[in-house]
């Protein structure tokens, strides 16, 4: 059974930090690249990050590039999102999400509406405080 499962997720003040984790199973993580995606409420989704199976590269949207950093642990299927300088237009509830290419998932961080991923998890919420 594909399971991806978030956690790491709370309540921040602005400025602070968190660390989101990814935990994969059920299918062979090392074939796939992983994107974090973020939903506020009445808002649509939208995407943050992602990190590329075959060579670790990374890309980030311009409103989370210098603040978030993405990183992969090959060894326990896991994808890690550590989120600096909080802002509270960073309250959202995250997702994590695979894909079988980066360039796909790439596609995807950049316009969630139109292009799918192929698995994803269930959230986890950020709110961060003013």
């Amino acid at each position: 059974q594909v399971q991806l499962v978030e956690s790491g997720g709370g309540l921040v003040q602005a400025g602070g930090s968190l660390r989101l984790s990814c935990a994969a199973s059920g299918f062979l993580f090392d074939y796939y690249s992983i994107g974090w995606f973020r939903q506020a409420p009445g808002r649509e989704r939208e995407g943050v990050s992602c990190i590329s199976n075959v060579n670790g590269r990374t890309f980030y949207v311009d409103s989370v590039k210098g603040r978030f950093t993405i990183s992969k642990d090959n060894a326990n299927n896991t994808v890690y999102l550590q989120m600096n300088s909080l802002k509270p237009e960073d309250t959202a509830v995250y997702y994590c999400a695979a894909a079988g290419n980066f360039v796909g998932t790439m596609s995807a961080i950049k316009d969630p509406q139109g292009h799918a991923m192929e698995y994803w998890g269930k959230g986890t919420l950020i709110t961060v405080s003013s």
